[in-house]
């Protein structure tokens, strides 16, 4: 039997509760599930409290592509589970710190080839860039890499062969 861990606790936690809103569950047989939930030790033990629900919708994914432009997200604006950004030789700046994340895991793709990239996290996001491959540019990453339970964590993927990374608070 494998062990569940905090973060499958909580994603099973916030499902219970998007089903409660969805009007699938009366208040106290949520809470009765989420009792069984937050409680659970192994896989067998968390797997009744979904049971009888519908599995949530499938994360969306979007693609942002420019050839020699500016690619820019700033301000307000609702991060998808998973981005990909493809630019030729332009600059990319996705600036989370006021966006709407409603996922633990958001994954961003970078297809650069010879631009640059910088992104700008909440003080409660963690990142890490394990998955980035770059050939003459360089990787700065200036937040820590290790996932917190309750917070959003940003894995970011791809390839800049010419590009310089930035990744960081503020």
């Amino acid at each position: 039997m494998t062990r569940v861990s905090d973060l499958e606790r909580e994603a099973t936690a916030r499902r219970l509760q998007e089903a409660y809103a969805e009007g699938r569950l009366a208040l106290d047989e949520m809470g009765q599930r989420l009792e069984l939930a937050l409680t659970a030790r192994t896989h067998a033990d968390l797997a009744p409290a979904l049971a009888d629900l519908p599995a949530p919708a499938q994360p969306e994914e979007v693609e942002i592509r420019v050839n020699s432009g500016r690619i820019k997200r700033t301000g307000l604006w609702r991060v998808p589970a998973r981005l990909r950004v493809v630019s030729e030789y332009g600059r990319v700046l996705l600036d989370l710190r006021r966006a709407q994340i409603d996922h633990d895991l958001i994954s961003i793709d970078l297809a650069l080839s010879y631009g640059s990239a910088t992104i700008l996290l909440p003080r409660t996001c963690t990142a890490d860039a394990d998955a980035v491959n770059i050939g003459y540019g360089s990787l700065t990453l200036k937040t820590s890499s290790l996932r917190t339970p309750g917070s959003p964590h940003i894995q970011v993927s791809g390839t800049l062969p010419y590009g310089r990374l930035r990744i960081r608070h503020r």
